[in-house]
């Protein structure tokens, strides 16, 4: 008997290929050889009920996959100029990024759940640890929710536009390249973390930033500040970085 999906039960076509994947116990980098796409795109085309919003996604998802089908079967002509990241790359990379985000959003679930069951403890009597993360004003718990919220105000704003011709491309930002662009622009004093993501920016990308502001602030590198709740978070670079970045 065949399974069947329902594209509702899924955050976006990133999350329905992890689940395909998964249930083919492959490694993402075999996505191409395995039966992965093409149940994907069947999955897209047997799909009922579907609001073309909810469903343009997908669609781009399907589209991309069967350009990718294509070039395997279709010889390509490499030119000097063309530096581009293929669309393999580009699509390996971000469900690999996704799938790190998932396992992160897991964690804190299990974090969040271990420490409901815990008894609070004198500070006195049992010193915390110094913190991972050097953050002032928030904790990580809320610098995730802050995350949230902004994603779901771009949902909000994707749902509230117009429907109209849609452009097939994947999103070319990585966590290295916005790990480089954070350091950059913060070597003159801080900046807001909304300000880094570009105008129209997709959930992919806001993803994308927010795994490397984690991985800067493990590394030691950044700092996050948020005066009040509904404050802007502003990042800056830590002392010792601006001690290097001057010397």
């Amino acid at each position: 008997m065949s399974l069947v999906f329902n594209l509702k039960d899924y955050q976006g076509p990133l999350d329905l290929l992890l689940q395909l994947i998964g249930n083919a116990k492959i490694d993402i980098k075999d996505i191409f050889v395995s039966e992965v796409t093409d149940q994907y795109i069947q999955i897209v085309q047997n799909a009922e009920s579907m609001d073309m919003e909810e469903a343009s996604e997908f669609i781009q998802m399907a589209a991309t996959l069967l350009l990718i089908k294509s070039r395997s079967i279709l010889p390509v002509i490499q030119t000097e100029e063309d530096e581009e990241e293929d669309p393999e790359t580009t699509l390996i990379r971000q469900l690999e990024e996704y799938a790190k985000f998932q396992q992160l959003a897991t964690q804190m679930q299990d974090f969040e759940q271990a420490a409901s069951r815990l008894f609070a403890k004198l500070p006195d009597e049992f010193p915390l640890p110094p913190p991972v993360y050097e953050l002032e004003g928030l904790t990580l718990e809320g610098l995730i929710e802050a995350f949230a919220k902004l994603s779901a105000r771009i949902l909000a704003r994707e749902e509230g536009e117009p429907e109209q011709r849609r452009v097939i491309h994947l999103d070319q930002h990585s966590v290295s390249t916005f790990m480089k662009d954070i350091m950059q622009r913060t070597r003159k004093g801080s900046v807001g973390f909304a300000s880094l993501l570009s105008k129209s920016p997709s959930r992919n990308e806001v993803v994308t930033l927010f795994l490397a502001l984690l991985e800067l602030l493990k590394q030691g590198r950044l700092k996050v500040v948020q005066e009040s709740n509904d404050a802007e978070i502003l990042l800056m670079r830590n002392r010792r970085e601006v001690k290097t970045d001057a010397e």
